[in-house]
């Protein structure tokens, strides 16, 4: 017989504020999504250039500058439009996370952007996270957004009686 397992289940973590490895594997997990959203729109591109002019199928070669500038742009983009509509983005989804305002409640679009852009600019902010007492990321505390286990939706703080 084995012992039981002594790690958290979802139940018991429900509301709490993530920690550096899930919020970083949420993070990894979204750049490979807009990796492939990228790669989509350089395909659709390169396909519908290919059969309007009749050139061969060849993807553009936009030079690094502009590469990366759209790369931030369609990567804040993205979560804007995660933390906005649903709280979370894909990553967020799979790690069980949300991401809301310190009240709980969905984040602003302004505030939304400020976040993505401060996420983009500058990711080293989530080494903050162990040092914090809230759990909270160097975005969290400019914004004052929080980032919260949840794991079946629509849960927007900690569970009553947790604290």
């Amino acid at each position: 017989m084995t012992a039981p397992s002594r790690t958290r289940r979802p139940p018991e973590i429900q509301g709490r504020p993530a920690g550096l490895v899930s919020r970083t594997v949420a993070a990894a997990v979204d750049a490979f999504v807009v990796l492939a959203i990228l790669l989509a729109l350089q395909s659709g591109y390169a396909a519908a250039r290919s059969l309007l002019t009749g050139q061969p199928f060849a993807l553009p070669d936009p030079g690094p500058g502009f590469t990366v500038a759209f790369g931030y742009t369609v990567l804040v983009a993205y979560l804007v439009g995660g933390w906005v509509l649903g709280g979370r983005t894909a990553g967020d989804q799979l790690m069980g996370l949300r991401v809301t305002a310190g009240s709980g409640r969905r984040l602003t679009a302004g505030t939304a952007l400020f976040r993505a852009v401060l996420c983009v600019v500058l990711p080293v902010g989530l080494l903050w996270i162990p040092v914090s007492r809230r759990a909270a990321s160097l975005q969290d505390v400019v914004t004052g957004s929080a980032v919260v286990h949840d794991w079946y939706g629509g849960t927007h703080g900690p569970p009553a009686g947790s604290r």
